[in-house]
């Protein structure tokens, strides 16, 4: 294993990714709330800097409202194929305009106008709401670029713990942590 988790991440992630993994990127995300406690879903790993695991969202959405009120939340990678699985926690913060407007540009137009037709976790009446907001979209922008909602970007978790399992035969897994102290990681077995 390496000293640094964050190149260890990398190593484990190109494996997954060599092995065929479907959405080797898939995390599931957990925020938390003081009224409704944690919930979790899965999100998409689109970056990963030497800060920390950029994911884009629509700012209205459950999860951005919880991060708004509790920038913590943890993250999970699963590669059941590779019995691996990667546990990170960490500070939740906004990336810039900037990081959010470069990435819209580079998704499918398909996805940039999902992203104008849906207002992410409220409720609707069917789905022909949703569809209706689409066609109103795809009509808007008809041959023009499509610019990034100001409702929509990134966030980055900022990890101050990384803990890497990689099951054993006999539940003899290995269990490293990291946990950031000051600017230095240290490295903790933990027992499976």
């Amino acid at each position: 294993m390496d000293s640094d988790p964050f190149k260890q991440f990398s190593v484990w992630m190109e494996n997954a990714i060599d092995f065929n993994l479907p959405e080797p990127n898939a995390m599931v995300l957990s925020t938390a709330s003081i009224t409704q406690g944690v919930s979790s879903r899965t999100v998409l790993l689109k970056e990963l800097d030497s800060k920390g695991f950029v994911f884009f969202t629509n700012h209205n959405s459950r999860k951005a409202q919880e991060i708004e009120v509790h920038p913590f939340g943890s993250v999970l990678f699963l590669w059941l194929d590779l019995e691996r699985q990667v546990r990170i926690e960490g500070k939740i913060e906004k990336v810039s305009g900037n990081e959010s407007d470069r990435y819209f540009k580079t998704r499918p137009r398909e996805s940039q106008l999902g992203a104008w037709s849906s207002d992410q976790s409220a409720v609707i009446f069917d789905k022909k709401v949703l569809t209706d907001n689409y066609k109103k979209m795809e009509e808007q922008f008809q041959g023009k670029p499509i610019p990034r909602p100001d409702f929509w970007g990134g966030y980055r978790l900022i990890p101050i713990k990384m803990e890497f399992w990689q099951g054993q035969p006999g539940r003899m897994h290995d269990r490293l942590l990291y946990i950031l102290t000051g600017k230095t990681w240290e490295i903790k077995r933990l027992s499976p």
